[in-house]
């Protein structure tokens, strides 16, 4: 038996055990993995972000660039490379899925953006900004510190 010390893990390795876990938890709900287009480059993994359609349908207007997006029916997913949720808390009502895995799809997600080059990402810095302004979240960032009194 192998005992693992605090020294042993990187923040890399802690960050993919948490996501493998909620992974597993949420895997009493029908999942479905989203499929890139043959022919894209996911060397960075994948995961997605997905948020109602009617949210979504604003937030295409305003991205710069964007990667593979899906649709199911309720919500719409972009495609972002994994780990993108590291420290960052992505604004209600956005859901993450690790590994691109989502959760109660409504039917079949159908790709609804497919970008001309070969990477199938949309920068999620870029995405979590207009997710922060379409929903009046400030970004931790933006947030003032705590002030000692």
């Amino acid at each position: 038996m192998h005992t693992w010390t605090a020294g042993s893990l990187s923040l890399d390795t802690l960050a993919s055990l948490s996501r493998r876990r909620f992974a597993r938890g949420a895997a009493r709900t029908p999942l479905v993995r989203l499929t890139v287009p043959s022919g894209m480059t996911t060397s960075m993994g994948v995961d997605a972000v997905g948020v109602p359609e009617a949210l979504a349908r604003r937030v295409m207007g305003r991205l710069p660039r964007m990667g593979c997006v899906f649709a199911d029916g309720g919500r719409w997913w972009w495609i972002v490379p994994s780990g993108s949720d590291v420290a960052l808390e992505w604004p209600a009502p956005a859901h993450y899925a690790a590994g691109a895995l989502v959760p109660d799809a409504r039917r079949e997600p159908r790709l609804v953006h497919q970008p001309s080059g070969k990477a199938p990402y949309t920068p999620p810095i870029p995405l979590y900004v207009t997710l922060c302004r379409l929903t009046d979240t400030l970004p931790p960032w933006s947030r003032s510190a705590p002030t000692e009194d």
